[in-house]
């Protein structure tokens, strides 16, 4: 499952892999919201509300599409944030995760707070 990001700077897709998450999200695309920004991460949100499942991580790696269950939002870590150990993109909880973006993912370093985002099937 692929799905595109775009925000006024510019776009990426992602590869998603077949979850109850991931499944959830593309039956509610298409989704427009605000971004906001965390360190080096993006994440806005999907209003949907998925439970946290077996194999949600904290550390993840750059480029990770992962489900913040405490704030029905999609995150999307490029790089560390402040509660980050080093360079590992460490996000505020455990995120069910749901893919990968295809490409490099420090294009979302354009992404600025408050932007519009907007998220399609690809």
């Amino acid at each position: 499952m692929k799905i595109r990001i775009s925000w006024p700077a510019g776009q990426l897709t992602a590869t998603l892999d077949h979850t109850p998450t991931s499944e959830a999200l593309i039956a509610a695309l298409p989704v427009g919201a605000t971004a906001q920004t965390w360190g080096e991460e993006v994440y806005f949100d999907t209003g949907i509300s998925p439970a946290l499942e077996a194999g949600a991580r904290q550390v993840v790696e750059p480029g990770t599409v992962a489900f913040w269950t405490e704030g029905d939002a999609l995150a999307l870590p490029y790089g560390p944030t402040p509660i980050s150990l080093g360079d590992e993109p460490r996000l505020a909880s455990p995120c069910n995760v749901l893919g990968r973006v295809d490409g490099d993912p420090r294009v979302l370093a354009t992404v600025r707070n408050g932007d519009p985002i907007h998220v399609s099937t690809a």
